[in-house]
């Protein structure tokens, strides 16, 4: 691994203090072996619009955008973000929705070396804070009807509370300094082509800034870079088997890092066009799947247990969908669906795992798949060492490979072996079926809540949850959910002659000290202490046992 002071490889144009770049040498094998690909997101889209110009890029809330329209819109776009003053490599949050408009966004930002911050509509202002104050942000891109809540003047709040924003652009609405739709129409080609063809990228340069789940609630930036954006998404489309002529349909935040390699690469590497939904909702999503033929859905979220819950599909021509692709559960899914389903793993930092929809029914069942790329080295090692588990039995899934972390931005908090391979704090287990190796999940290492694919951390909601009046001390834990897999159940010891505060008044209390709503818990539970491990620590486990107990006694009762 390399920083910013020591050598380079040639594909960065557009060095960034605070980032670490992958070795020289490493670099040039990921080019040769085609783990990483030559060329920056801009010069691919130019490439597929030359080569598909009318093939679709994305349907979207009754909208379509064609290859070429795309290329043209993200061009003028991009110029326009040029034209009144940014540069390449200063950084825009982004909150925004899955919509063509984001699309555009982020892809105009590429185009012209902008690199998005990629929060969520639903941060406020302790992510957002924090995020600002670490990638020091000069454009702030919000979608105006993403929800009742007011982003704009969201958006304006932070903005007077950090020094390094210039400029506020709104989607879908107005109250910016500049709409969206007013920039592009702002610029002809001509002059569209002029700007960005002083821009110089390459493929090393940072993409995007990323964001990490994790324990601490301090988000964490992953930046990720042009070529190894590319060939990542092309190594999930082989594990996937989506080929040219496939259609995909994504119901979830576009912006994640899933989103994106799943959603957004495709398009514009391959002309391979995807259904976008702004929210889920199942009779829609399968109507959108028969009536365009969708033939992969992919799900990291609530998407799958909503559907298991929906009585209608028999309603529904699903004979297009070559595979349903989702965390868990894809037996039960399969079983209802009738088309072929599995399971999967993701996380920013790098590593996606999955199967194709003709993969042998173990592996998609009983695994979360493989990662499809020679040049990525697996190990799962005994936590808290280095020393490799016995063959069977689960262990810390830890990794090395043309995608994988080698530094958050600014931060030094990153695991790593001594070698260099990312440490995941995720136990898999190693599952061979017909001589290829897959990894089964098998739990988690860290202290957190995953909420439908949103990462919560623990110790960030416990310190919230603390300063209530009426808390003396607080423990977060997972609990099972039907639909979104976890939610958090907070353990509370009130002070003396407190009462205890319901579910709605504690979220209206967090809210207000500028947590998300979706980290706030979802069930309260008050304790006159918390149960204690041997060694005098907090027994979470134990913790974890007696809500799902509960659950259960509940309901069967």
């Amino acid at each position: 691994m390399q920083s910013l002071q020591m050598t380079i490889h040639p594909g960065v144009l557009h060095p960034i203090e605070g980032v670490t770049y992958c070795e020289p040498a490493q670099a040039a094998q990921y080019l040769r072996n085609g783990g990483w690909v030559d060329a920056t997101v801009g010069e691919m889209l130019a490439r597929t619009a030359r080569e598909k110009p009318d093939a679709m890029a994305f349907w979207a809330d009754g909208e379509q955008i064609t290859v070429a329209q795309l290329h043209d819109q993200t061009d003028r776009l991009g110029a326009a973000l040029l034209k009144i003053g940014l540069q390449p490599g200063d950084r825009a949050m982004f909150q925004m929705g899955t919509t063509v408009q984001t699309a555009v966004a982020l892809i105009a930002c590429y185009k012209a070396g902008i690199i998005p911050v990629c929060a969520v509509p639903q941060h406020r202002e302790v992510e957002i804070g924090q995020l600002s104050a670490q990638s020091q942000p000069v454009a702030y891109f919000v979608q105006a009807d993403f929800s009742a809540f007011d982003l704009c003047a969201f958006a304006r709040r932070m903005m007077d509370d950090h020094r390094s924003y210039r400029h506020l652009i709104v989607a879908r609405g107005s109250g910016g300094d500049y709409s969206l739709e007013s920039l592009m129409e702002g610029i002809g080609p001509k002059e569209a082509a002029h700007l960005l063809g002083r821009v110089r990228l390459g493929c090393g340069d940072v993409l995007s800034f990323q964001l990490s789940g994790g324990t601490t609630g301090i988000p964490k930036i992953i930046p990720r870079f042009h070529g190894e954006y590319l060939g990542h998404s092309k190594t999930l489309t082989r594990i996937h088997g989506i080929v040219p002529g496939s259609r995909l349909i994504w119901a979830l935040p576009l912006i994640h890092n899933a989103g994106q390699l799943y959603a957004l690469m495709p398009v514009i590497w391959g002309g391979i066009g995807t259904v976008l939904m702004s929210r889920v909702d199942i009779p829609s999503m399968l109507e959108l799947i028969e009536r365009l033929r969708v033939t992969h859905a992919l799900s990291i979220g609530p998407v799958a247990p909503k559907l298991l819950a929906y009585d209608g599909v028999s309603r529904h021509d699903l004979s297009s969908l070559k595979l349903f692709a989702t965390m868990s559960r894809s037996d039960k899914l399969e079983r209802h669906l009738g088309v072929p389903c599995a399971n999967l793993f993701g996380i920013t930092e790098g590593l996606l795992l999955g199967t194709p929809g003709e993969a042998p029914v173990q592996a998609r069942h009983g695994s979360q798949g493989t990662t499809g790329c020679k040049s990525t080295e697996i190990r799962l090692l005994q936590p808290e060492s280095e020393e490799p588990v016995e063959d069977g039995a689960p262990g810390e899934l830890c990794f090395r490979g043309p995608s994988s972390l080698r530094g958050y931005f600014r931060n030094s908090e990153a695991s790593f072996t001594s070698d260099g391979l990312v440490r995941t704090g995720d136990l898999m287990k190693a599952v061979t079926v017909e001589g290829v190796r897959y990894y089964a999940f098998e739990g988690r290492l860290r202290d957190n809540v995953n909420r439908g694919g949103e990462k919560i951390g623990c110790e960030e909601v416990e310190g919230f949850v603390c300063r209530h009046p009426c808390v003396a001390d607080a423990k977060l834990v997972a609990m099972p959910d039907p639909v979104y897999g976890e939610k958090g159940c907070i353990y509370l010891i009130l002070n003396p002659g407190a009462l205890a505060p319901s579910v709605q008044a504690l979220a209206e209390f967090l809210v207000g000290q500028g947590l998300a709503k979706f980290k706030c818990p979802e069930r309260v539970e008050i304790l006159e202490e918390f149960p204690v491990t041997r060694v005098g620590k907090v027994d979470k486990p134990a913790l974890k046992r007696r809500i799902a107990d509960a659950l259960l006694r509940e309901s069967q009762s």
